[in-house]
């Protein structure tokens, strides 16, 4: 997919009509953003529009997030947290004492 983002006005126009325009390749709208197919289509509209608005438009290549990217110690993390009992409780005191990841483990660990 194609994540097209607008920073001025005018170009949040040009994504607007080109999404009400070319509904078929728009996979989800957000306000000055868009996610477009990942069709050659969807790359003209894109290119159109950063030929047009210069660096008002940035285009990036995005692809959907599966959760087997994660690593299973994090989506076992994530289910486990999420199945506790006491709903309150912050992660950090949830996984303090199990064998779980702490926080600031994960924090700069690329996925």
């Amino acid at each position: 997919m194609l994540l097209v983002v607008a920073h001025s006005r005018v170009a949040r126009r040009d994504l607007r009509n080109v999404c009400r325009t070319h509904g078929s390749c728009v996979v989800q709208r957000f306000g000055r953003a868009a996610l477009l197919s990942a069709t050659e289509f969807a790359a003209f509209q894109a290119l159109r529009l950063q030929a047009k608005h210069g660096v008002d438009v940035q285009v990036e290549r995005v692809r959907p997030f599966e959760p087997t990217d994660v690593p299973e110690h994090v989506r076992s993390a994530a289910r486990r947290y999420e199945d506790r009992s006491e709903p309150a409780v912050p992660y950090e005191r949830f996984a303090s004492g199990r064998d779980l990841p702490a926080p600031s483990s994960m924090r700069g660990e690329p996925l």
